[in-house]
């Protein structure tokens, strides 16, 4: 089987791979590129393949890295079947239309724009109606069901343990009388995640495609997370502040509904302060994933099963509210009493979140506490990376409320739990394609695979195409199309860098502004004054490029 890696290559985004049989053609994830805007742009590039000549997708789990281009799929011409667990097909029924949305929303916003620049109008990625239209082609599996998607290939999927619905897919390849068995381990979960079950174990694989995004660092937090979260509560709710929570609509809003609920139950102290709170969700689509979670109990751990046979539901809890119409919203910014704000998108990068935090970053007795991952360019990366500074809806706002992260939430397994996991192989992968990384994350979980494990890895490049055979893997290279992609890739790069200095000089004028209100001497006013000619200089050098 030839793969070849499209999305997820040195990034955590876009998860994407080609697998061909010289029968068949099918994906393993179709997802949005998110994060900074060069990585965004990727979704606008033209797609490598023929969507008409794709037999079929198999879907890991509904995150949109990994689900979000389903419907540009269709659109371009995919007529085939779309496999998922039945738990993930709830989910996409929710979250590709919102994402349709979305694009729909902001296309607009940038063509407004556009009109007033004189430029011509752009189209949305996909609209609503499109992603509608894409979930007719999804056909539910269950976990540990054996299905045959075409001739020669066995698919199964196991629970990963990272959302609900959440798949490690087993693919069989069947050449002759030889069969290879490839692994996309999709995203793994850590263990003891809040309602859902831990990642199965996998014993035997020929070729293995792994995640590692936590592959150069460990959950820190994890045993003392509850305490944190409500310690933060408690100090801003007392200094008169907003609880701002950055999360993903679907897993990590739950799990935080769920922890607060167990918290009332531990601490009576916690109890009267959130008997006193409102907690709102204020997420429509984390509101729908919500009642799906609450539908598929089957998906549930034997904790949360405990608390349902209780009687006690685990998505519930005095003074929550779910707030769907944009018009409550717009009420919990007017409110007089402090509150907790648990809005998406997790990134920051659209959705009510924005509106909240333009509304309570430049405020010190509010906190933003980040429970999820920050990709590299996401607003929530640069909320946390320290930025004095952020722009939101083009308005330059102070960050001056008080930023928090707690690692112990993440959906992710960490560093060693992604090797307990590869561990438990009684057959070893002969090679391991490492993915859904930042750079460094994936150079040092790969030396930690080698080292500890001896199992041979391989970092994939976008583009790259190996052909994966019952003896040996060979490298392709990459295709001249993909050449074309990736040179497109460093064009976006190039924009990427422009947008983040401007973040950077925006944030650089505010910290000298500040500066001069001090008692600063003459003689580094005048360093500062000839530096800032450089950098003057540097730009009329650049804009003279071109």
């Amino acid at each position: 089987m030839k793969v070849t890696f499209l999305g997820a290559a040195k990034t955590v985004t876009g998860s994407c791979f080609l697998c061909e049989t010289g029968r068949t053609s099918f994906l393993v994830d179709m997802g949005l590129f998110q994060g900074n805007a060069a990585d965004k742009m990727l979704n606008d590039a033209p797609l490598s393949f023929d969507p008409t000549k794709i037999d079929f997708v198999l879907l890991t789990h509904a995150h949109i890295d990994h689900s979000g281009r389903i419907p540009l799929l269709v659109k371009k011409g995919f007529k085939g079947k779309i496999y998922t667990h039945k738990a993930t097909m709830d989910l996409c029924e929710i979250m590709l239309p919102d994402s349709g949305y979305i694009q729909e929303t902001e296309t607009e916003w940038v063509n407004r724009k556009r009109i007033r620049s004189g430029l011509p109008l752009i189209e949305p990625l996909y609209t609503y109606m499109d992603a509608q239209k894409s979930l007719g082609s999804f056909s539910p599996v269950s976990y540990n069901e054996m299905i045959s998607p075409a001739p020669g290939i066995r698919v199964c999927f196991k629970d990963a343990g990272h959302i609900l619905g959440s798949s490690i897919i087993e693919i069989w390849i069947k050449h002759g009388d030889v069969e290879t068995k490839t692994v996309f381990t999709g995203d793994l979960g850590k263990q003891n995640t809040a309602i859902i079950r831990d990642p199965s174990i996998i014993e035997e694989a020929d070729w293995l495609v792994m995640e590692s995004t936590y592959g150069d660092r460990l959950h820190t937090e994890v045993e003392g997370r509850s305490d944190k979260m409500a310690n933060i509560i408690a100090r801003t709710v007392r200094r008169g502040g907003n609880v701002l929570i950055p999360a993903f609509s679907v897993g990590r809003t739950q799990e935080m509904i769920y922890d607060i609920n167990k918290r009332i139950a531990q601490s009576e102290y916690f109890r009267s302060i959130i008997n006193n709170t409102k907690t709102f969700v204020d997420s429509p689509l984390a509101i729908n994933a919500t009642a799906i979670f609450m539908e598929n109990p089957q998906c549930y751990d034997m904790e949360a099963k405990t608390f349902l046979e209780s009687g006690d539901d685990p998505l519930q809890f005095p003074g929550l509210t779910f707030t769907m119409s944009p018009d409550e919203s717009k009420e919990i910014n007017n409110l007089d009493k402090p509150c907790i704000i648990i809005a998406a998108s997790g990134m920051c990068d659209a959705g009510r979140i924005k509106h909240h935090l333009k509304h309570n970053l430049w405020r010190p007795e509010s906190s933003v506490v980040f429970v999820g991952y920050q990709a590299q360019g996401s607003l929530g990366r640069r909320i946390l990376d320290g930025n004095k500074k952020v722009k939101i809806f083009g308005e330059s706002i102070d960050v001056n409320a008080n930023i928090e992260s707690i690692d112990g939430f993440s959906a992710h397994a960490d560093q060693n739990e992604l090797l307990n996991w590869v561990s438990n192989f009684k057959k070893k992968p002969k090679k391991i394609f490492i993915v859904h990384g930042d750079p460094d994350a994936q150079i040092e979980f790969s030396k930690l695979l080698e080292s500890r494990l001896n199992i041979d890895t391989v970092i994939p490049d976008r583009g790259d195409s190996y052909d994966l055979t019952a003896d040996q893997s060979v490298y392709y290279g990459v295709t001249q199309e993909n050449k074309d992609l990736n040179n497109e890739f460093k064009r976006l790069r190039l924009l990427d860098r422009l947008y983040e200095a401007d973040e950077e000089i925006s944030s650089m004028v505010s910290d000298v502004y500040d500066l001069l209100k001090t008692d600063i001497s003459d003689m580094d006013v005048e360093r500062l004054l000839q530096m800032s000619k450089e950098i003057e200089a540097s730009i009329k050098e650049f804009k003279s490029a071109f």
